[in-house]
């Protein structure tokens, strides 16, 4: 065998020192006579202290000597830490195995076969450890995919366990508020329509490949309410900024605040609305992209020309402006952030979010529409300037948050007097019984449940009775005879209420006949439809009284319920708006503004006057609004 391989074999290199070779064991005659000792015996001994300082002298020796183990103890050294008591085991067991084979061999073995026999030991310790690593990627990969599959098949389930854990099912907390948070406390994740969605179709159907697009993505500011598309012309400073005005009692005053600009770009969109023409709105934006005015107004004219995907864009890309103007003090969800609906530059920021709720609504969102029906209400909660009171209630049933409405009541009714209105005091007794219908209540408290739904509803037919017919009407059920005659339910009830009032049940069942169509429903109303009328033949002294409560109140709604009702477009209810209303014009992008407005900047006087506004636009019909002439990009 030539020098350079017995070096090789030896752990040797040039340059190096003659290894001591004799260290690998110490006394192997000794320990070898101790060994068929113990094998004569049958019985295995603990290895002793003089073994194990040779096991650790020879693993430090075979640490030296091969290079090979080195690499393999630097790669497995964090996987594996024994104990005193287990190294001493694990290195007395090839020991003994060392032993034996020189017992075989003989004593006469030369001391190049001993380090063979440690090469080999160690060799075949790495394969070992090799194949359970193997072993162990193996594994890794096999079960990769399933927890794959189980993260999106679980992702449902898991969506419904985050809700039980935060309240966001419809059977516990209210719209994921505990009790320590405000009743309008608004959450972030509950502003987007993919939560939503992905609970109802699951996360694959919602994403699709939108996971593959994220690379070709480009950067944009992360938003809340609003995610910029790739389709949207290249964002920059529209001259919109806000300011915080001041702090009190805990609450911060925030404003809307145009720059020189920006009121240059208004005034021509004043022009642009004057002119009746759309055109000059689309040329407008062409080269002010992020013009909020111009953004709703056009989404209007979209919406009317039945395109819906443009107008949804459209109102999307206005949020998206105002968001990037937020102050860093502004906070959506908190609930102590205010913005003056006097002040024309906060009034977009109120209509596009509630376009946008609509929008959302009618995609099949309830969910998301309810959190930012409670953004809209709690930004400006003592005048509510859209009237979103009367909005609440059928955004919490479609969405089944009864606990959230119960407690909005709860909590409002006496310093808001919630039960005078109309849609509460229907919509609560509502709640009270889809409440009475869950299964993990007990009977006891199903029947209180049950009851007090009975006492609610009863309470509001005998206040609101004008509302029966028109309400089972529109549900297409055909009513009792003897619920028809009757003159407390019948034509006369409708005829001799107020204005006022007949504009709120109006409202309240051309937008919520659909949560009364339901067949139990309507079998617990016929129940306390009978007993009303048992009641009112037997002189009940309570019908009385709120006969004469009706002739007193809702003589005159608020300008607010008008902005409601010309915002809701519900045909029943514009119908019922009174004359000081339909005989002014009403703006689209300011719809009857407040009488006080807090004006910041004044339109400059012009030479020539445009044609006066005489009808509302574009809330016309189609065949009277011009048409978007031409191929336009927005």
């Amino acid at each position: 065998m030539s020098s350079r391989a017995l070096r090789r074999l030896r752990g040797k290199q040039r340059g190096q020192e003659a290894i001591d070779i004799g260290g690998l064991l110490a006394d192997p005659n000794e320990e070898v006579a101790d060994l068929e000792e113990e094998a004569q015996d049958g019985v295995l001994q603990p290895v002793a202290k003089n073994s194990r300082k040779s096991s650790k002298k020879n693993k430090t020796q075979k640490n030296v000597n091969n290079i090979y183990e080195l690499i393999c103890d630097a790669d497995n050294e964090t996987e594996r830490c024994p104990t005193d008591e287990e190294a001493g085991v694990r290195l007395g067991e090839p020991e003994d195995q060392e032993n034996k084979e020189k017992s075989d061999i003989g004593q006469t073995e030369k001391a190049p076969r001993l380090v063979e026999s440690s090469i080999d030991k160690v060799n075949s310790g790495d394969k070992t450890s090799k194949r359970k690593k193997k072993k162990k990627k193996k594994k890794a990969t096999a079960e990769d995919p399933q927890q794959e599959e189980g993260v999106g098949d679980d992702l449902d389930a898991l969506l419904e366990t985050i809700e039980k854990t935060n309240g966001l099912s419809h059977q516990s907390g209210p719209c994921g508020t505990s009790d320590n948070r405000p009743v309008l406390y608004v959450e972030h994740r509950n502003l987007n329509p993919e939560t939503e969605l992905k609970r109802y179709f699951g996360a694959r159907a919602v994403l699709g490949d939108q996971r593959a697009r994220t690379r070709q993505r480009q950067f944009h500011r992360s938003t809340w309410m609003t995610a910029p598309k790739d389709t949207w012309p290249r964002f920059s400073r529209p001259g919109i900024s806000m300011s915080l005005q001041e702090s009190r009692e805990g609450l911060q005053y925030f404003t809307f605040v145009h720059n020189r600009d920006y009121q240059q770009v208004q005034f021509k969109f004043l022009d642009a609305v004057e002119s009746m023409d759309p055109n000059n709105i689309v040329a407008l934006l062409q080269l002010n992209p992020y013009h909020v005015d111009s953004l709703l107004q056009l989404s209007d004219v979209c919406r009317i020309q039945e395109d819906q995907e443009m107008a949804r864009d459209l109102v999307e890309r206005a949020l998206y402006s105002f968001e990037c103007a937020f102050h860093p003090v502004f906070s959506l969800t908190s609930g102590t952030s205010r913005l003056d609906y006097l002040r024309p530059e906060n009034r977009a920021f109120y209509l596009a979010l509630y376009k946008h709720m609509m929008f959302l609504e009618k995609r099949g969102c309830p969910r998301t529409a309810l959190e930012y029906c409670k953004l809209i209400l709690s930004l400006d909660p003592e005048n509510d300037p859209l009237c979103m009171l009367l909005m609440v209630d059928f955004l919490s049933l479609r969405s089944r948050e009864y606990t959230f409405l119960i407690r909005l009541y709860e909590e409002w009714e006496g310093h808001r007097n919630l039960s005078q209105l109309p849609n509460f005091a229907l919509s609560v007794a509502l709640s009270y019984y889809h409440q009475s219908l869950q299964d993990e209540l007990t009977p006891e408290e199903c029947a209180r449940l049950k009851q007090k739904a009975d006492d609610l509803l009863q309470d509001a037919l005998i206040m609101f009775p004008g509302v029966l017919m028109p309400l089972l009407d529109l549900c297409a059920v055909q009513p009792d005879s003897a619920v028809s005659s009757h003159s407390f339910f019948g034509p006369k009830s409708q005829i001799w209420q107020p204005p006022a009032l007949n504009e709120l049940l109006s409202l309240y069942v051309g937008r919520c006949h659909i949560l009364w169509k339901e067949g139990r429903v309507l079998l617990w109303l016929e129940g306390n439809v009978r007993e009303v009328l048992r009641r009112v033949d037997s002189k009940d002294p309570l019908v009385e009284d709120y006969e004469n409560k009706r002739k007193i109140r809702y003589q005159s709604a608020p300008r607010n319920i008008h902005r409601h009702v010309i915002l809701s477009e519900i045909k029943g209810a514009t119908a019922a708006l009174p004359l000081e209303v339909t005989t002014q014009p009403v703006m689209g992008f300011d719809p009857l503004p407040p009488l006080d407005s807090v004006i910041s900047y004044t339109r400059p006087n012009r030479g020539v006057q445009g044609p006066t506004m005489t009808r509302r636009w574009p809330g016309q019909a189609v065949s009277s609004t011009k048409r978007l002439t031409g191929s336009w990009q927005l």
